[in-house]
C-alpha cells in the first residue's frame, strides 16, 4: 500500500458536514458584497497575470496542495491498473463532452429559450459554452477528488494527460464546432494556469512531503494533513464568495440570462459525470478511480474558456458572460456530484468483480 493510501483522512467533522449550507451562504454572501462593493471586487479581479487572476491562484493552492501531499509520485506507476478509468474519462472530456455541449446550447439557447434571450447575443452565448466545454479542469479536480476520497495519483496522471492533450487539441476541436478557421488559444493563460495550478503546487507538496517524512514519518504528514483540512475547506469557501462577488452586479441585473445559460450547463454536467460513472462500473474500474473519473469528466477548466472567450469575443460579450457562468456553476454543482457518486458506492460497487 502507498503512503497515499495509508494517511488517515483529515477529520472536519462538524463543519464538513454542513458544507452544502455553508456553500448556500457564501453564494448569498458573495452576491451581496459585490453588488454593494463592486469597486472593491473589481480592484481584486483587476489583479491578473495573463487573466489569471492571482488572489484565486493563491486561494487554489491553498485547496489543492493539502491534496498534493498525499501524492507519493513513486506510485505513480501503479495507475496502469486503472488504465480503463483513464480510456473512459478521456472519452467523456474529448469525444462526448464538447460536442454534447454544442447540441445542448443550440437546442436551449438556439431554440427553447430564444423568445427570452437577446437575439443577438445567442450565437455567441453557444460558443461560449462550447469554450467551456473543451476545456477539462486542472486545479479544482484535486479538490472533488478528494473530497470523495479518490485515488489521488490517478487524478493527478489524468489531470496530467489532459493538459497535454489540450495543448494540441483545444484549438482544432473549438475550431471544428466554432466554424472558425483560426481560434487565438490564449497560449499565456493555458501555460501559467498549466504551471500556477499543476507544476509548482506538485513540485512544492513533494519537497514538503519528503521533508515532513523524513524527520518524522507518517504520523508527522497526517497530523499536517490533519491541521491543513478545514484550510483547504475555508479556501473553498472563500472563493466561492470572490467568484460569486465579481458578478454580483451582472447577477442581479440579469438574473433570468444567466439562469437560462445555466440550464444546459447543468445538465452538461450531471449526463457527463453520469456517463463516466456508469462506463466506469460497465468496464469493472475500481470505486476510487470511478469517483475522480467521474468529476474529471464533467469540470471545466474556466480560467481557460473565459480567456478564450474574450480574446475571441470580447469582455462585454455573451460569449463571456456564458463562460462565466459556467464558472459561477462549477462549484456547487460538482459539489452535489461529489455527493452523489458517495451516496451511491454501494449500488456502484455491489456487482463489481472481487
Amino acid at each position: 500500500m502507498s503512503d497515499a493510501a495509508a494517511a488517515p483522512k483529515p477529520a472536519i467533522g462538524t463543519f464538513e458536514r454542513y458544507l452544502s449550507l455553508w456553500v448556500a451562504a457564501c453564494i448569498a454572501v458573495g452576491i451581496a458584497l459585490g453588488y454593494a462593493l463592486p469597486g472593491l471586487f473589481a480592484v481584486i479581479a483587476s489583479a491578473e497575470i495573463a487573466r489569471v487572476n492571482i488572489v484565486v491562484a493563491l486561494l487554489i493552492w491553498l485547496m489543492i496542495v493539502p491534496m498534493l501531499l498525499k501524492i507519493d509520485l513513486g506510485a505513480l506507476g501503479s495507475v496502469r491498473r486503472h488504465w480503463k478509468g483513464v480510456g473512459v474519462t478521456l472519452f467523456i472530456n474529448w469525444a462526448v463532452k464538447p460536442f454534447s455541449m454544442a447540441l445542448l446550447g443550440t437546442f436551449f439557447l438556439g431554440y427553447l429559450f430564444r423568445p427570452w434571450l437577446p437575439e443577438a447575443e445567442i450565437g455567441s452565448y453557444i460558443a461560449g459554452l462550447i469554450l467551456l466545454a473543451a476545456a477539462p479542469c486542472t486545479a479544482m479536480v484535486f479538490v472533488w477528488s478528494n473530497l470523495c476520497d479518490g485515488e489521488p495519483n490517478y487524478t493527478l496522471s489524468q489531470v496530467a494527460l489532459n493538459d497535454v492533450i489540450m495543448v494540441f487539441a483545444f484549438a482544432p476541436l473549438v475550431a471544428l464546432l466554432l466554424g472558425v478557421a483560426s481560434i487565438t488559444v490564449p497560449w499565456d493563460t493555458l501555460l501559467i494556469s498549466v504551471l500556477l495550478y499543476i507544476v509548482v503546487p506538485v513540485i512544492a507538496a513533494q519537497l514538503i512531503r519528503r521533508a515532513l517524512l523524513g524527520r518524522g514519518g507518517q504520523p508527522a504528514l497526517a497530523r499536517l494533513l490533519a491541521a491543513l483540512g478545514p484550510v483547504s475547506l475555508l479556501a473553498l469557501l472563500t472563493t466561492l464568495v470572490l467568484l460569486f462577488g465579481f458578478q454580483g452586479e451582472a447577477i442581479i441585473a440579469h438574473p433570468l440570462v444567466i439562469a437560462l445559460i445555466a440550464v444546459p450547463i447543468l445538465i452538461q454536467v450531471y449526463f457527463n459525470a453520469g456517463l463516466a460513472y456508469w462506463l466506469s462500473r460497465r468496464f469493472g474500474v475500481a470505486w476510487c478511480v470511478a469517483a475522480p473519473a467521474a468529476l474529471i469528466g464533467a469540470s471545466n477548466f474556466f480560467e481557460l474558456a473565459v480567456a478564450a472567450a474574450i480574446s475571441l469575443f470580447g469582455l462585454g460579450s455573451g460569449a463571456a458572460l456564458a463562460t462565466v457562468v459556467g464558472v459561477l456553476v462549477e462549484v456547487p454543482v460538482m459539489l452535489s456530484v461529489v455527493g452523489l457518486v458517495k451516496k451511491t458506492r454501494p449500488w456502484y460497487e455491489r456487482s463489481l468483480p472481487a
